[in-house]
């Protein structure tokens, strides 16, 4: 395991906060981990765990893990679509994002942040601009500002154009207040999945217009605002992920 106590490029209070919260959550919520391990075991079988590469800061790539909660694609000579390969123990685990819960490890190891933009596929680096690239510039996170904004009802610009305004405005007091609203909307379920499926489309990349922009530059100028005179709460918000496309 490859422990990094200060990744290069990380606030010292990120990381101390992230380390302790992390750690805290491990140990409190050792239990949960055993049941749910047992659940998934028992339920649908092995492997519990279902782990994937994905790009990290500065786009290092690193392994994260969350409990499984699909089927295999094939099975018994059939190919299945995602959406008929979640059951019924891995709906309620995204329902109420406990499939999230073995990242807490990645934050421990500095692989992942509490709060950032989501890591997503490595095959979607190829797709990115110089501007899009930027949401590597910090710590990939279980939760971040795009998933406290709409989470996957947001298409593709507007989830990269939050995830690089959160890189040009982090303080500690924004990553409390994602925190504080993650833990609402987990508690609602709101945004586990997006409005025309249960998977997110996959990202091929972000088409530019006639002022040589793309749609989510245009997005994030509009949405330029000082973090600290962020008062009212975003509306159609939710928090991370799926297996895949799940972001």
């Amino acid at each position: 395991m490859v422990f990094k106590v200060l990744p290069e490029g990380v606030h010292w209070s990120k990381r101390v906060f992230d380390f302790t919260v992390a750690l805290l959550a491990l140990l409190l919520l050792s239990p949960v981990f055993l049941v749910i391990s047992l659940a998934v075991l028992v339920f649908d079988g092995r492997p519990v765990f279902f782990c994937q590469e994905r790009p990290g800061i500065r786009g290092e790539v690193f392994t994260m893990c969350k409990f499984r909660t699909m089927a295999p694609p094939k099975r018994r000579g059939r190919q299945f679509p995602p959406e008929k390969r979640i059951s019924k123990l891995g709906a309620f685990l995204r329902t109420t994002s406990l499939d999230e819960l073995p990242e807490l490890f990645n934050v421990l190891k500095g692989e992942m942040s509490l709060i950032g933009p989501r890591p997503l596929l490595v095959k979607y680096l190829k797709h990115y601009t110089p501007e899009l690239r930027r949401r590597h510039d910090v710590l990939p996170g279980i939760t971040g500002w795009a998933q406290i904004n709409g989470r996957n009802i947001l298409n593709w610009e507007e989830r990269f154009a939050h995830d690089v305004w959160y890189v040009d405005n982090w303080s500690f007091a924004l990553d409390l207040k994602i925190i504080l609203r993650t833990i609402k909307i987990v508690l609602t379920h709101e945004g586990v999945s997006p409005t025309d499926g249960v998977i997110m489309e996959e990202f091929k990349g972000i088409e530019v217009n006639g002022n040589g922009k793309s749609d989510s530059q245009q997005f994030a100028k509009q949405q330029s605002i000082e973090p600290e005179t962020i008062q009212a709460e975003p509306e159609n918000t939710g928090s991370p992920e799926l297996e895949l496309s799940r972001v």
